[in-house]
């Protein structure tokens, strides 16, 4: 949420951060939110002055009651009017503070200066690793392959859920499954995150603290009556488990990480790279997420992206890490980094993480701040979360890196434990 303190004390400030996101009607935004934010001033003033002109008219009214044993009609008049008109100007600044609420909640996140101008065609590539196979070679895209290892069921998934719902059998469930373990014991047996198996479903409170509502509901799935939210990924039970809390801040960073399948309608991109696991409504992902204080915020989200990196390591799939452009980021998010791996069936480098710093935004949202120490002033809290990563893409990108000519497909070394075998083979295969 966006701190109007700071809107009010450095306007230009504000408006020339948000406008590098490229979104012009957040100028109209902006100025009801200062507009509202001058009213709300001035009413509080004014309630103030009429608050302190009740205090004395009480001193002065007790010394009539005490000379005259009660006021005169026209000053119960007066002070009847006087309290009418505080509660007229309570009323009407409770709806200005409501309104100010609800509209700030549209605001998104200010980029960091280092985050490069312009839209996606702006983003910078950070670095690289590994060597992508070429494209060709005898390449075929993952759900061509998947089908004929009997792993991906794309038809039945459609005919039980709809497009948007893979179904993995045999081999291919045990990938997943294989590949959710690897993930979890990295992160908490080597980057010491705390692993959490959180609530699947979620309220509107904890979907607004990180930013999922109300600008994007239309991309939630939702229940009815209760209205609980399925989840679109973990960051948003895993952040809101200390919403509203004040944390001590010796015990700082907090780290967790979790899996859940994660749900989203993806409103905004019908049509857009529907074939086989490149954008689905159901998938599988292992979530970091960490909370630290201010001054820590960027050696964090730098050592949170190496965690979600080294999966990519462990699993021998080249990547490359890109720092994406403020016109790209997305809602939430201050500074990103999407760690996109290559898939040579498809000839394309695909997203399997993103690494953000949100620095106090969901924190302000959220309610959650901690104390640096025993007696000082609580302060928020900065929040950052990766993909640890998810499952689809990189399972996308892992069969076709690792097909072979026989139509077999190779397992990364860290990855045969999990999965009991070296090698995915075709039916009837060897």
């Amino acid at each position: 949420m966006i701190d109007l303190k700071l809107l009010r004390t450095s306007p230009a400030e504000v408006r020339a951060a948000l406008a590098r996101r490229g979104d012009s009607a957040l100028t109209r935004l902006l100025d009801e939110l200062e507009a509202l934010d001058m009213k709300r001033r001035t009413l509080t003033a004014q309630l103030d002055q009429l608050k302190a002109e009740r205090n004395e008219a009480a001193k002065a009214d007790a010394r009539l009651v005490k000379q005259h044993g009660k006021l005169p009609p026209a000053i119960v008049e007066q002070r009847r009017a006087h309290g009418l008109r505080i509660n007229a100007l309570e009323s009407e600044l409770r709806n200005i503070e409501s309104v100010l609420a609800a509209k700030s909640l549209y605001v998104p996140n200010l980029p960091l200066p280092e985050v490069p101008d312009g839209d996606e065609s702006h983003n910078k590539i950070m670095r690289e690793w590994g060597t992508p196979r070429p494209t060709g070679d005898g390449c075929v895209p993952h759900w061509e392959l998947g089908e004929r290892l009997g792993i991906l069921d794309l038809a039945r998934g459609a005919k039980v859920a709809g497009s948007g719902f893979p179904v993995f059998v045999g081999a291919g469930a045990r990938l997943a499954r294989a590949l959710i373990n690897l993930m979890l014991d990295l992160h908490t047996r080597e980057h010491g995150y705390v692993e959490v198996e959180p609530p699947f479903v979620v309220k509107r409170d904890t979907m607004q603290g990180t930013g999922q509502v109300p600008k994007f509901e239309d991309d939630a799935y939702k229940t009815a009556p209760d209205e609980l939210f399925l989840v679109p990924t973990a960051e948003v039970p895993l952040t809101n488990l200390h919403r509203d809390e004040i944390l001590d801040g010796a015990a700082l960073p907090l780290a967790y990480t979790a899996y859940t399948p994660c749900f989203r309608r993806e409103a905004g991109a019908a049509g857009k790279d529907t074939r086989g696991l490149l954008r689905v409504h159901q998938f599988d992902k292992v979530e970091l997420v960490r909370f630290c204080r201010a001054e820590d915020s960027p050696a964090e989200h730098e050592e949170l992206t190496g965690h979600a990196e080294e999966v990519l390591r462990r699993l021998e799939l080249p990547y490359r890490v890109t720092l994406l452009a403020a016109g790209d980021l997305g809602f939430a998010s201050a500074k990103t980094y999407d760690l996109e791996a290559w898939a040579p069936g498809v000839g394309q480098w695909l997203e399997v993480s993103s690494s953000s710093t949100f620095t106090d935004f969901q924190a302000r949202r959220a309610g959650i701040r901690c104390r640096p120490h025993p007696g000082e002033r609580p302060e928020f809290v900065h929040t950052l979360n990766a993909s640890g990563v998810a499952l689809p893409r990189t399972i996308a990108a892992l069969l076709e890196t690792r097909q072979q000519p026989d139509g077999s497909v190779t397992v990364p070394l860290a990855l045969i434990p999990y999965l009991g075998t070296d090698r995915i083979v075709p039916p009837g295969g060897a």
